[in-house]
């Protein structure tokens, strides 16, 4: 089995995700096209800084599409990460035409014009279930690093495990099994950042 496999789809927080990784001793295989994708890797991450449409662009050009959903259909474990987050829903309306992965039902929406555009820096995130091991050594509400004009709204309430506060309540993580998505940057978050990677490193 390989390890924790890295998805390299020119995603600009490669790098910081690669080195909060290595400080935790995670055994990483960064994977840049579904060529040499590995079969049974330990776990998934994607990563994303950028638009929704390009990500999705790259990710179907470099063949990485179906090995992301078949990964994610057998249940190993999986972290989405901002745009890597944004794009297991099916559209998005940065990129009006472009489908996502389509692993959640629901779209994502721009922030409506009142507050600063992006939503960058600091914000509390409230936890739906303090007690998930998602958030295993975390207060109730802990603080997270953030970048972003965009946010998704799952048709399902359910997968909602967190959320935050910017000019309106939005859906800043969700959980379905082994799967977490989050909306912020645990790699710039310090400890509460590193204390995430550390929970799905254990999964």
């Amino acid at each position: 089995m390989a390890g924790t496999v890295l998805i390299d789809y020119g995603a600009g927080n490669l790098r910081s995700v690669a080195n909060a990784l290595h400080s935790l001793g995670a055994e990483l295989q960064v994977v840049s096209s579904g060529g040499n994708f590995p079969s049974s890797p330990a776990r998934i991450i994607l990563p994303g800084v950028g638009s929704f449409g390009d990500s999705m662009q790259e990710l179907t050009a470099r063949g990485l599409v179906e090995p992301v959903r078949r990964a994610i259909a057998a249940g190993i474990p999986f972290l989405g990460i901002c745009i890597g987050y944004q794009m297991l829903f099916e559209n998005s309306e940065e990129s009006p035409g472009v489908e996502g992965l389509g692993i959640f039902k629901g779209s994502v929406k721009k922030f409506q014009p009142g507050k600063k555009i992006p939503h960058m820096g600091w914000n509390s995130v409230r936890l739906r279930n303090h007690e998930h091991r998602c958030w295993n050594g975390m207060d109730a509400e802990p603080y997270f690093y953030f970048v972003h004009s965009y946010f998704p709204v799952p048709e399902d309430p359910s997968i909602i495990a967190a959320s935050t506060d910017y000019q309106e309540e939005f859906a800043s993580a969700v959980i379905s099994g082994d799967l977490w998505a989050v909306q912020f940057h645990p790699e710039k978050s310090q400890d509460s950042g590193l204390q995430l990677i550390r929970n799905f490193l254990a999964l």
